[in-house]
């Protein structure tokens, strides 16, 4: 690159010096310059008052972020006992949120006999966002019991319903691990007998896929 001439090259050089001269003299003795009570008045305001417009960097800290998946959470040899006949891969229920919710539906007929069972995972912002929904779940399915063991709350209930004289029996188990709330929906009926498989059994069938749900559950974070 050539060289300015000497004149223009001093030139380059002296201008940003005036430039920065004029500006200290705008900040020192300007109009820029803040007047004693102005002054004053940023000096009085107290800490809470200067850092309040200051953005928080405290975020809650979440043990789940996304949720597993369902479909291999419950173990092919209990698949095929609670559900005789289904395809133990399951089918996954498809979701507007992956990352939040999951489901995965087995459901078969075998001769007359009909069951059905679900397994759900809900991911919620907070531990204390999951406990409020486990409390509002529990209270709109009122009858069951806690499940000692089953994460840091269990709950089941078996509920039985008829319809054209045809029974139905089903069990709901719900669980809360930190932020997370698994789901298990469980349920049966002989068509030949119009009669529904016995409460234990419903019972027993839907703790035994939340245990191992939950097991899984809390493997996706080790």
């Amino acid at each position: 690159m050539r060289s300015l001439p000497l004149p223009l090259a001093l030139t380059a050089r002296l201008t940003p010096v005036a430039v920065l001269a004029c500006a200290g003299w705008a900040l020192s003795s300007g109009p820029l310059t803040p007047t004693q009570d102005e002054a004053a008045a940023d000096t009085s305001r107290s800490p809470s008052e200067s850092s309040s417009s200051a953005p928080s960097s405290t975020a809650v800290a979440k043990t789940f972020t996304t949720a597993p998946a369902p479909c291999t959470s419950v173990a092919t040899k209990t698949v095929s006992s609670l559900v005789p006949g289904a395809k133990t891969a399951g089918k996954e229920i498809p979701s507007t949120d992956t990352d939040a919710r999951r489901t995965c539906s087995w459901n078969a007929l075998k001769g007359y006999d009909y069951r059905w069972l679900d397994v759900s995972f809900e991911l919620m912002d907070s531990d204390d966002a999951a406990g409020t929904s486990y409390k509002e779940r529990i209270a709109e399915k009122s009858g069951g019991g806690a499940v000692p063991g089953l994460g840091e709350e269990g709950y089941s209930v078996v509920n039985l319903t008829t319809e054209d004289k045809q029974q139905t029996r089903e069990g709901v188990v719900i669980a809360r691990v930190s932020n997370a709330l698994v789901i298990i929906t469980y349920n049966g009926s002989d068509f030949e007998t119009k009669k529904a498989p016995s409460t234990d059994e419903i019972n027993e069938g839907a703790i035994k896929a939340a245990k191992e749900a939950v097991a899984s559950l809390q493997a996706s974070v080790n």
